[in-house]
């Protein structure tokens, strides 16, 4: 028996313990990992926005275990790309979204942030949200205390395009990366 439609092709596969799921809508394919509930309380998934859709975003307690957890979530999303990513950029794929997501564990007001991996034929777009309404903001890289200032500049150096939209319910942090 095949996997029903929803007016896109959905193809459940395991990987990880979680679900991705590709979609192809209008010739672009999408795809999206599903991670299992790891520790209650700790990491969750949105299954409220759609019920017959992939889900596309994964939302993390701030906690430094997000970071690691979120490297998983853009390595599985990654390997179930074709055409696949050449290495570097897969590497620097995952980099942005260890540095956003460090970022917003780290400076960022709220309990939570968001991260959502979408696929395009050029490039890979790593989206980071969180209830903290302050950008980003550039501080000197501390090179003998080892406190940090590097992500933010390499964020921005290893994407084509950054954007950060605020608003009074927080921010998103946008990163698109190419594909190779």
């Amino acid at each position: 028996m095949s996997p029903p439609t929803y007016g896109c092709s959905v193809t459940p596969t395991t990987r990880l313990g979680g679900r991705t799921l590709r979609s192809r809508v209008r010739g672009q394919e999408t795809l999206s990992y599903s991670p299992p509930l790891i520790e209650e309380g700790r990491m969750r998934t949105d299954h409220s926005r759609h019920s017959v859709k992939p889900l596309d975003r994964t939302v993390f307690d701030k906690r430094t275990e997000a970071v690691p957890r979120a490297r998983e979530f853009a390595r599985a999303f990654l390997n179930g790309l074709r055409p696949a990513l050449d290495e570097q950029a897969a590497a620097s794929v995952e980099l942005t979204v260890s540095e956003l997501i460090t970022n917003s564990v780290r400076h960022a007001r709220g309990e939570s942030c968001s991260l959502r991996l979408v696929a395009h034929p050029d490039a890979v777009t790593v989206a980071v949200t969180d209830a903290d309404p302050r950008p980003p903001r550039e501080r000197t890289p501390d090179l003998a205390g080892g406190t940090g200032g590097f992500g933010w500049p390499m964020v921005r150096s290893l994407a084509r395009e950054v954007h950060v939209s605020t608003g009074p319910q927080g921010k998103t942090v946008r990163a698109d990366l190419p594909r190779g």
